[in-house]
C-alpha cells in the first residue's frame, strides 16, 4: 500500500521521518504487506534531502494514482487544504490530517463525504499534538456522558503565562522570548489571541456532543491583556491565570463553549500544567475526572500521533470506521452572558473605601484580594455565583470604579 504527504514543512517531514525509522513495525502493524511512501507535495524545493526523489508539485499526480490509498495532509490553512483533502475523499482515498483550522471548520462536510464514499477522516493530531485524545474520546470514553470538559489547549500561551507567574516578567518581553525559542510564529495572533484553542475545544466538542460547533460560534478572548498585577491577586486568591477553553452541556439541549484566561484554583490539575505543556481534563458521568497530559505540539509527537492514523486506516482499507459528527445548521452553543460564573475584577477608584462599601452593596458577598505595594486607590475581588450577564450589569453601574481587569473563575 503507498501513502503520500501533502506539505514538507515541520510536521509534514516529520511524517516522512517516522515512516522511515520505524517502517518495519508499523508495517506489521498497518497489517500490510507493504507500507510505502510515494510522493510528498509541497510547492517548495529540498536539495538534498533523503526524500528528495519522492517530490513532487502537481497535487493530480496524487489524486489520480489509484495506488495512493491514504494521503497525510500536514499543509495547514484552509484552502487549498479543503479542496485537496474533498478531492481526496471523492476519489476514494483516506485522509489524515494535523490541520485544526480545516477540522473546525470543515469537518462536518469531509466527515460527510468519507461516509459516503466509504473511506476514513482521521485527525487525531489536530489537537494536543502528541497526546491522544481524539481516540480515547470516541472510543475508550464512549460509555460516558461527558458534561464537561476543560483544556490548556496551547503551548505557546501557557509558555507565556507560566514565565509570568514563576518569574515576574511581562508579556511583552515573554512573547519576544517564546518568539526566540521557536514556541511563538513572528505573526503570535492566532496563538495569543485564542484563536488556536478555539479551534481545538470545537473538534473536542463536536466529538463529544455529535454536532458540529464552528469557531465563530465560541466567545473568544486572548491574553493579550493580562498584567503581573493580576497574577499577584491569582496567587493571593489561591491559584493561577491560565488560557482554558471550555465545553459544557446545558440542560442536555445547549452547549456553553468559552475560550478565555481565567483563574484556576490550586485544587485544580490543571494548575500545575506550566511551559508548553497542554492538558485536557474530561469529566464523565462514569469515570469522574480524566487528564490526558503531554506536549500539545512538536515535530515527532504530532508526526507519531498522525502515523497512528495512518495504520488505522490501513487496517480499514474496506470500511469506514463510526466516528465523527453531524452538521448542525442552528447555532446551538448558547451565548456566553447566560451561564453562570464567578468573576475576579480588578479596578481603580479615587474613594477605595467608599468603592468598597458600594461593591459589597451591589454584590454582596465579595472576596477582597491584596497584593504587595499595590497602587493607591486599587481594588481587586472575586464575586460569588450568578449570570456573567448579571454580574457584568452590576459592575456598569458602578460609576465609582474604573475597571482595569475581569477575568473568570474556571470550575475545573
Amino acid at each position: 500500500m503507498y501513502v503520500a504527504i501533502m506539505g514538507y514543512g515541520v510536521v509534514g517531514s516529520g511524517v516522512a521521518e517516522v515512516l522511515a525509522k520505524n517502517h518495519h513495525s508499523i508495517t506489521k502493524k498497518s497489517m500490510q504487506s507493504e507500507l510505502e511512501l510515494k510522493y510528498i507535495l509541497d510547492i517548495r524545493d529540498f536539495p538534498g534531502d533523503p526524500n528528495e526523489k519522492l517530490m513532487i508539485k502537481d497535487f493530480n499526480i496524487i489524486l489520480n494514482d489509484d495506488d495512493v490509498k491514504v494521503v497525510v495532509e500536514t499543509m495547514g490553512g484552509l484552502h487549498p487544504a479543503f479542496e485537496f483533502v474533498s478531492a481526496c475523499l471523492k476519489a476514494g482515498k483516506s485522509v489524515v490530517s494535523s490541520n485544526k483550522e480545516l477540522v473546525a471548520a470543515k469537518g462536518d462536510e469531509l466527515l460527510k463525504i468519507a461516509e459516503e464514499k466509504n473511506v476514513n477522516f482521521l485527525f487525531e493530531a489536530s489537537v494536543g499534538g502528541g497526546i491522544p485524545i481524539i481516540r480515547p474520546l470516541s472510543q475508550c470514553l464512549a460509555a460516558n456522558e461527558i458534561y464537561e470538559i476543560y483544556g490548556i489547549l496551547n503551548g505557546t500561551t501557557n509558555f507565556i503565562l507560566t514565565k509570568m507567574i514563576n518569574e515576574g516578567l511581562d508579556f511583552a518581553t515573554v512573547l519576544r522570548m517564546a518568539q526566540e525559542n521557536g514556541y511563538a510564529e513572528k505573526d503570535p495572533t492566532a496563538d495569543i489571541e485564542g484563536h488556536d484553542a478555539c479551534r481545538k475545544i470545537c473538534i473536542l466538542a463536536s466529538l463529544i456532543y455529535g454536532k458540529h460547533v464552528y469557531p465563530d460560534w465560541v466567545h473568544t478572548e486572548g491574553i493579550t491583556k493580562i498584567d503581573l498585577a493580576d497574577v499577584e491577586y491569582a496567587k493571593n486568591w489561591g491559584g493561577v491565570i491560565k488560557l482554558i477553553a471550555c465545553a459544557k452541556e446545558v440542560d442536555g439541549e445547549k452547549l456553553y463553549a468559552v475560550v478565555s484566561p481565567a483563574l484556576v484554583a490550586n485544587t485544580s490539575q490543571l494548575s500545575s500544567v506550566d511551559d508548553v505543556f497542554n492538558a485536557i481534563l474530561v469529566k464523565g458521568d462514569a469515570t469522574g475526572d480524566v487528564v490526558f497530559y503531554g506536549r500539545g505540539a512538536g515535530k515527532l509527537p504530532t508526526a507519531s500521533a498522525i502515523v497512528a492514523d495512518v495504520i488505522d486506516c490501513c487496517r480499514h482499507t474496506k470500511e469506514k470506521k463510526f466516528f465523527g459528527w453531524e452538521s448542525c445548521n442552528e447555532n446551538f452553543v448558547i451565548d456566553y452572558l447566560d451561564a453562570e460564573t464567578s468573576l475576579y475584577i480588578r479596578a481603580k477608584a479615587e474613594h477605595p473605601e467608599d468603592a468598597v462599601a458600594e461593591i459589597q452593596k451591589t454584590f454582596g458577598n465579595v472576596t477582597l484580594l491584596s497584593r504587595k505595594d499595590a497602587p493607591a486607590g486599587e481594588i481587586a475581588f472575586v464575586t460569588d455565583t450568578d449570570t456573567e450577564r448579571a454580574l457584568r450589569t452590576k459592575l456598569d453601574t458602578l460609576h465609582i470604579l474604573e475597571p482595569l481587569s475581569v477575568l473568570r473563575i474556571a470550575n475545573c
